[in-house]
């Protein structure tokens, strides 16, 4: 950037994934990057990699605890003064048939996926406000429909999408801008860290449709949407067809899900 402050990005759940592909792309925008994780050794790695201290900067911390948020949101402010992106892309989810799963499971799934980002969001808006900034919900499209063996996850980005939609109308007068980006299937570490019935590993593989991309191809585009401040990062064809099916047959689509999932459905 030339003539005037750089922008402040902060991406939670920034040390792997597309949440480290997503540092990467806003870092090569010319941005400065607040790297948010509860990995303290994988930021440190990421850190090291990106080798810039005058545009970045690591907190560590677990963003569903409400010190974390609050440490996090008063180094922003101590190191750089401003915020202008703010990315909820921490998340995790689980691979079980609700009927199986522990409760416990499902809430914390909703803590990461939903809870804490809307925490985050109130901590974070006067600083948004005033760099009239963008926030970014990473969805699914697990939000859009239901994906057998994702209840809890396919809730809590319902639930994370509808938020940030009406946030969107609440501050489209103050220059806040929302865009969300609806992922289907990433080649990311939070599948291979996926939840199972009993809160521990997942003990099947995932099943998919369609291509699984990497998470370099999604942040490309997530970065060049929010370049253009779009409301939404396009959808992929397939999952967009999904949803389109739910929506208008969804008997047809309770079908096909039984059968391209049969592994989900314990």
């Amino acid at each position: 950037m030339s003539g005037g402050p750089v922008r402040v990005a902060c991406v939670t759940g920034a040390a792997g994934g597309l949440g480290w592909a997503l540092v990467r792309g806003l870092h090569a925008r010319g941005d400065a990057v607040v790297l948010a994780d509860r990995d303290a050794d994988g930021l440190a790695q990421r850190m090291a990699a990106l080798a810039d201290p005058a545009r970045t900067l690591a907190v560590v911390g677990d963003l569903t605890d409400a010190d974390a948020r609050a440490r996090l949101v008063a180094a922003i402010t101590e190191r750089f003064g401003r915020l202008d992106v703010l990315v909820h892309n921490a998340g995790i989810t689980h691979r079980s048939p609700a009927k199986r799963t522990d409760p416990a499971v499902i809430r914390r799934v909703m803590e990461v996926n939903y809870h804490a980002p809307v925490a985050l969001t109130a901590l974070a808006l006067p600083l948004l406000r005033a760099s009239r900034g963008s926030l970014v919900g990473i969805g699914s499209m697990a939000g859009w429909m239901p994906v057998p063996g994702r209840a809890g996850y396919g809730a809590s980005k319902a639930a994370l999408a509808q938020y940030l939609e009406v946030l969107r109308q609440e501050l489209v007068a103050e220059g806040v801008h929302v865009l969300m980006a609806y992922p289907s299937f990433l080649d990311t570490p939070i599948e291979r860290n996926a939840l199972g019935a009993d809160g521990g590993a997942a003990p099947h593989a995932r099943s998919t449709v369609g291509r699984i991309r990497t998470a370099e191809w999604q942040a490309a585009r997530v970065v060049a949407a929010l370049e253009a401040r779009r409301a939404e990062v396009a959808r992929e064809w397939l999952p967009a067809f999904g949803a389109w099916l739910w929506a208008t047959w969804p008997a047809l689509h309770r079908r096909l899900m039984r059968r391209q999932f049969p592994g989900e459905l314990g």
